[in-house]
């Protein structure tokens, strides 16, 4: 296998397993793809995939799982703490090996089109493979969300790159594109308090004047009864997941709040743990590409 390509799709359903199973058979039913991990959130009412594969394999397992999708989940009938606006919600292409951020731009175009043409959902391309700066950021284009979107995809200025300007009546719509490797990042606050959650979430992210590379808002985790600060993280390089992190507990001390703990959701690159543990063990003069084992046993 020469060229490698990763796909994360996000899908609108977190809490009936046999639909997250569903789709997890519509990728492993895929030749030349590999389903690497996929996780689950009955608060956020979201599940997260990764799979790798050869960029065909790759564009055929990413539309079966937003076929499937539409298949099994009714979005006017969806509530979750996680902003979503279709039942596939987004679908990235990440490069990985042998392969360029502008063909994993082609591979978003192709997957997304043939969605619209074939699924009949309303596609928005987002990242890398947006058509203009203001669909850059997923934020922006699913800002309203479902039961915002049919009257937001009206406006000339929010129609799709594909499909026609009206959402799926189940479905609703998806963004599509090409990224760089992104990392879902929350820490949890010992506080039923919503409010201090979304206060944090404004003060770290970078359209509050925060930390660059830092998307944040504030959710209510139900079940366990604590407010959460959950992340986006889309440069880990140039903005570090300890940054992000001491940053909550500086600001939850206004509050009078602690962090009691955090959680990554999905895959995540080790290098950005690496990362962490080097900070915290105020590591000196440690090389991470001679002192980890695990760099000598995986082959180049």
């Amino acid at each position: 296998m020469a060229k490698l390509v990763e796909c994360i799709p996000n899908f609108s359903e977190g809490r009936r397993k046999e639909v997250i199973e569903a789709i997890a058979d519509a990728i492993r039913s895929v030749e030349g793809v590999r389903l690497l991990d996929y996780s689950y959130d009955q608060n956020h009412n979201r599940s997260v995939f990764t799979f790798v594969g050869d960029p065909e394999g790759v564009k055929e397992a990413a539309f079966a799982s937003a076929a499937k999708a539409a298949e099994l989940i009714d979005m006017t009938k969806h509530k979750g703490e996680h902003p979503r606006m279709g039942a596939v919600d987004v679908i990235p292409f990440v490069p990985v090996k042998d392969i360029t951020m502008e063909e994993c731009v082609e591979i978003s175009r192709q997957v997304g089109e043939r969605i619209a043409r074939e699924l009949s959902i309303p596609v928005f391309l987002y990242e890398e493979s947006a058509t203009r700066p203001e669909r850059k950021s997923l934020a922006d284009i699913r800002r309203g969300e479902f039961e915002g979107m049919a009257e937001k995809i009206k406006d000339p200025a929010w129609a799709p790159d594909f499909g026609k300007p009206e959402i799926h009546p189940t479905a609703g719509a998806v963004a599509v594109g090409a990224r760089m490797p992104l990392i879902a990042f929350n820490v949890n606050l010992n506080t039923s308090d919503i409010n201090i959650a979304k206060n944090i979430a404004k003060v770290i992210r970078e359209s509050g004047g925060g930390l660059k590379n830092v998307r944040a808002i504030g959710v209510m985790l139900e079940d366990k009864n604590i407010a959460q600060v959950s992340m986006n993280m889309t440069n880990y390089e140039k903005t570090s997941l300890y940054r992000a992190f001491e940053l909550i507990k500086i600001e939850a001390k206004r509050y009078g709040v602690e962090v009691i703990g955090s959680e990554i959701v999905g895959i995540t690159p080790m290098k950005a743990l690496i990362d962490v543990a080097k900070y915290y063990l105020q590591l000196e003069n440690f090389d991470d590409k001679k002192q980890i084992l695990e760099n000598y046993l995986i082959p180049e």
